[in-house]
């Protein structure tokens, strides 16, 4: 059945919502969109805003019938609408029931392990591609891991990932971190995303989470901890997890790190201790009392910040002969926000307008940018000016 729309933007209201809409208006003045959420005021507002020449659909994360009359209405939701375990979950029951695809930028993990076990089967027997995590978390970790496998012929043992950024947080993402807080030993699963019987002993002896402050002779520079780190690992093991069962094997006894990386090893050691501290506080009493000092959720990075932003993911990937490849993934503005923006609108897009997704169309389930999108989307983000780059 026909579909009234390609996207339907989902959280429109909210900070990354916003820049989203801003983004469909400038660059896709052919999309057939439209914006919805609870709030009709706050949706006819950003439409007034922006002069956006879309339809507002009023629906509530937590009324399923509404959300299932507007998913019935388009090829793909895009939700920004966080904490996504609390505003996102019928959401997904909707686009699953409705035959719509579906993508977002959490980077809630312990959400999408429930996603897995609640809707992967249906979603792969409907052919719905549910595809979370197509922000800044994990878009470059998991695509950039796709291109550096794609840059050999062979079998890859390891990737190692250094991630370097500039920018600001907003409150949504602040709220989402504090709502994490106290699911940090579910999270300490390094491959909780896996399907069952996935992991190979050398796999899990190699996929411990590590601080790893040491010299990066390659890069001339040091590693350190990364904010996102225990995200995005998990997601990336999913990915090469589904890619052995359905597609592609990136390696049968493939492990991936991800790390931060600093011009000296002072930088790194403060950055790591930093965030160590940070964790700490976020899963401590504390918290309640630094909540207040910090921005609050639909607050985030001036535009100046968010211009002034950018990312550098560099991947040293080593293949099963020893063969080692460097490639990269560069973007600018701020990776939270303007670039999460690109990468989850470029996403959706690549869903809604896409005729070649890897797996052939009626592959569904709950997967990753890889699985779901995979070198459809490369070429896109290509486009849209984010490059990528083998040294």
């Amino acid at each position: 059945m026909e579909k009234k729309y390609e996207i339907i933007l989902f959280g429109g209201t909210g900070f990354t919502g916003q820049l989203c809409a801003k983004y469909f208006k400038e660059n896709y003045s052919d999309l057939n969109w439209a914006i919805a959420g609870r709030n009709k005021e706050k949706l006819e507002e950003i439409k007034e805003n922006f002069a956006l020449e879309v339809d507002v659909l009023v629906a509530d994360g937590d009324n399923l019938e509404a959300l299932r009359v507007m998913a019935g209405q388009t090829k793909v939701v895009l939700s920004t609408a966080g904490p996504f375990a609390r505003y996102s979950d019928l959401l997904v029951q909707a686009c699953v029931e409705q035959g719509t695809h579906y993508t977002d930028i959490t980077g809630e993990n312990h959400w999408v392990r429930t996603l897995i076990d609640k809707h992967h089967d249906n979603a792969s027997i409907k052919g719905v591609r549910v595809v979370p995590s197509c922000g800044y978390d994990s878009i470059p970790s998991d695509i950039g891991s796709l291109y550096a496998v794609s840059q050999f012929n062979k079998p890859v043992k390891r990737i190692d990932l250094y991630q370097e950024m500039q920018g600001g947080a907003s409150g949504g993402t602040i709220e989402t971190a504090f709502t994490m807080g106290k699911l940090s030993k579910e999270m300490r699963d390094p491959f909780l995303l896996n399907p069952e019987n996935s992991v190979t002993e050398e796999q899990r002896k190699n996929s411990k989470d590590e601080m790893k402050i040491e010299k990066i002779e390659e890069l001339d520079a040091w590693s350190g901890m990364f904010v996102m780190a225990a995200g995005n690992t998990r997601v990336v093991r999913r990915s090469a997890a589904l890619m052995e069962q359905n597609q592609k094997s990136y390696g049968t006894n493939f492990t991936f790190g991800e790390y931060g990386l600093h011009k000296t090893k002072k930088l790194a050691r403060r950055a790591s201790y930093g965030l160590v501290l940070g964790f700490l506080i976020i899963a401590s009493p504390l918290k309640s009392i630094v909540r207040r000092f910090l921005p609050k959720p639909g607050e985030g990075p001036s535009i100046e910040v968010q211009n002034n932003g950018w990312f550098r993911s560099t991947f040293i990937a080593e293949a099963e002969d020893g063969e080692k490849k460097i490639c990269s993934i560069y973007g600018t503005g701020d990776p939270g926000y303007k670039s999460t923006s690109k990468l989850v609108c470029e996403s959706a897009l690549t869903l809604a307008r896409s005729s070649n997704l890897p797996g052939g169309d009626d592959y569904g389930g709950v997967l990753t940018s890889a699985v779901g999108l995979g070198e459809e989307l490369i070429k896109r983000l290509k486009q849209a000016d984010i490059e990528f780059k083998v040294h």
